[in-house]
């Protein structure tokens, strides 16, 4: 295949799909049945027309053979006259119009079988248009549900590309994480604040604050001590001691 050729093939391929993507079925369906109703009056002059040229081809066929039958009679009124010259006359007018009849006849009868095609057409045109007209509401009802639900899918397809649940999955390991950092921040709060009151908990601070409690003090203790030291050391004691 040459290289002219196979452009060629693709210049058409091209515009043909371009065609396909600019029709819109409506358009196309109303324009098809405004042919349709513009053809049917075409087909049907063309019809009358044919059928008028039967009529005058039969009104000629029927003139030529009149013409020969007269003219055969006055070849036997020559005949019976004595004027063969003008027998002969009439003779050869009597075969022309023979001639013409028969050619008259034979193209009648094409005639005849062109009118009978072009009825049936006719009729097989009018029949489709017919049909098509009542089709037209149901076709015209399919096209528009098909071109929504086109529409939806287009509209989905561009609204997520990608399948949803992956994205969900992404999101709930997010929210997962957050709330695995919040309870650990929880925790770790709680472990300070433990901590916090287990030192409020020492027995030494628990024991010098049962001593508060009890009335006594840290003077008190120190006094006891120097008490003890100074009977050691035999000096008398104060009585309010």
């Amino acid at each position: 295949m040459g290289i002219l050729d196979r452009l060629s093939r693709l210049v058409r391929a091209n515009v043909n799909d371009m065609i396909d993507s600019a029709e819109d079925p409506e358009k196309m369906l109303n324009q098809i049945l405004r042919d349709m109703e513009s053809a049917i009056p075409q087909a049907r002059g063309q019809v009358q027309e044919m059928i008028a040229q039967e009529k005058l081809m039969e009104a000629d066929r029927d003139q030529a053979q009149k013409l020969a039958l007269e003219w055969g009679n006055k070849a036997h009124r020559a005949v019976a006259a004595g004027k063969d010259d003008l027998a002969r006359e009439a003779l050869r007018r009597k075969r022309d119009n023979e001639q013409n009849a028969q050619l008259y006849t034979e193209q009648l009868a094409t005639q005849e079988q062109v009118v009978v095609k072009l009825k049936d057409q006719l009729r097989q045109l009018d029949a489709k248009y017919q049909a098509t007209l009542s089709k037209r509401d149901t076709l015209l009802a399919r096209a528009r549900a098909a071109k929504a639900t086109e529409q939806v899918a287009r509209t989905l397809t561009t609204f997520s590309p990608t399948d949803p649940s992956a994205d969900l999955e992404r999101m709930e390991r997010k929210i997962r994480s957050r709330e695995a950092k919040a309870a650990a921040m929880v925790e770790m709060g709680s472990e300070t604040l433990d901590a916090q009151f287990m030192e409020l908990d020492d027995p030494d601070i628990e024991a010098e604050l049962a001593l508060l409690k009890a009335g006594g003090g840290l003077d008190d203790g120190i006094e006891a001590e120097l008490r003890a030291l100074k009977v050691g050391d035999g000096a008398p004691s104060s009585p309010g001691v």
